[in-house]
């Protein structure tokens, strides 16, 4: 297939520190040129990724920015691009709304946000023209109508995360600064089971500056050190030697992948029982989810009890680049397909199923779940209420 992928503008693919979104477009693309599709990346001028690329913009624009003129420039110049695809997978918000005018063009976006009160509006307008991919079950039950196409977890090439023995004595913090992250609560957290703390995030925007001064400077010392961001080689590193990742986040977390990242260091995961966590990690055998504080004070206790080569062979088996390849050409053969195609119209599939069910990973198995009109009315019903 010829297979046109365009990224955010916001940072580079892929991403020279944090950006998650921009890693896992890395890997997709590289994934699927190995597999022998022609692939077209429409990213920033300043990206690495090894694949043909067009852009607009010399340099990324930077997240936080909120340039949304920045944005339409992208989009508008990646679509005269790539209009001879077979396919387009848009990860931009504004995309899928410009995409109507390319009637031919079969285009599919994935959700890399939460389904929250910005962007369900958003979706659900885009829902009756474009197919919508979720990055996680969870995140898919909480679309509140709008119909999801598919669920694909994001995968990683195992083989770029060299394992590491563990051997640094210290608890990690890595992602970036927002209360919802809990960089706050890990430093309690490794306080109270006397083990040192590193918090390697990014700190750039205003919002995230004024809570590393709020909540994480009053807390430095006492083992708890602040590194900054991290590339991806000293991500590694810091992964490697690590006693685990200690992650309680505070919020639906559509995905996190920094948790798969870890686990194919070898590292265990402790982190709490919120968003898609559940989804990725095996409580007991490759690391712990907890319910309140005084959890995750234990389970740093005995963290070091998890094997690291399972933690590994763990993401080996469930979250590889080939297994997150092979989904997503599965479902662009199925949407080109025009029977399949069809399949996908805008039923409110989610009102039989409920938020607790599984969700549908092909277009196949979606035409299978598509509600009665009872169900349907039944939501609309709930809805309006």
């Amino acid at each position: 297939m010829r297979i046109g992928i365009i990224a955010p503008p916001w940072l580079p693919v892929p991403p020279l520190g944090y950006g998650g979104t921009e890693g896992v477009l890395d890997c997709l693309v590289r994934g699927l040129q190995a597999e022998g599709h022609e692939v077209l990346l429409a990213t920033t001028g300043e990206s690495t990724c090894p694949v043909p690329k067009v852009h607009v913009h010399e340099r990324a624009v930077g997240i936080g920015t909120g340039d949304a003129t920045a944005e339409l420039l992208h989009v508008l110049h990646a679509y005269r691009h790539l209009k001879a695809c077979d396919i387009v997978h848009d990860h931009t918000l504004v995309g899928p709304l410009y995409s109507k005018w390319f009637p031919d063009l079969q285009v599919v976006t994935t959700n890399h946000g939460p389904f929250d009160s910005t962007l369900t509006p958003l979706y659900r307008a885009i829902a009756p023209e474009v197919p919508i991919i979720a990055i996680s079950h969870h995140q898919a039950s909480l679309a509140k109508g709008i119909p999801i196409a598919a669920v694909i977890h994001h995968g990683i090439d195992v083989e770029e995360w060299p394992i590491g023995p563990g051997q640094g004595g210290y608890a990690l913090f890595l992602g970036r600064l927002h209360p919802n992250k809990g960089a706050h609560v890990a430093a309690r957290v490794a306080r109270r089971a006397g083990i040192p703390l590193l918090i390697a995030a990014k700190c750039s925007e205003p919002a995230e500056k004024e809570y590393f001064e709020a909540a994480i400077r009053p807390q430095l010392g006492g083992g708890v050190e602040y590194l900054g961001e991290v590339n991806r080689e000293a991500k590694a590193e810091l992964l490697g030697d690590a006693l685990c990742l200690l992650n309680p986040i505070a919020w639906p977390e559509p995905f996190g992948m920094v948790m798969v990242e870890a686990m194919a260091c070898g590292t265990p995961v402790i982190a709490t029982r919120s968003g898609a966590a559940p989804e990725i990690v095996d409580d007991g055998t490759v690391g712990y989810l907890c319910s309140s504080e005084d959890a995750l004070v234990e389970a740093l206790g005995k963290v070091a009890s998890l094997e690291r080569e399972r933690c590994r062979s763990y993401v080996a088996e469930r979250f590889s680049l080939k297994r997150m390849v092979r989904q997503h050409v599965r479902f662009y053969e199925e949407l080109l397909d025009g029977s399949k195609r069809a399949s996908l119209s805008s039923t409110l599939w989610t009102a039989s199923i409920g938020p607790g069910a599984p969700v549908p990973t092909s277009a196949a198995e979606l035409a299978l779940r598509r509600p009665t009109a009872p169900a349907t009315a039944d939501l609309a019903a709930r809805e309006a209420s």
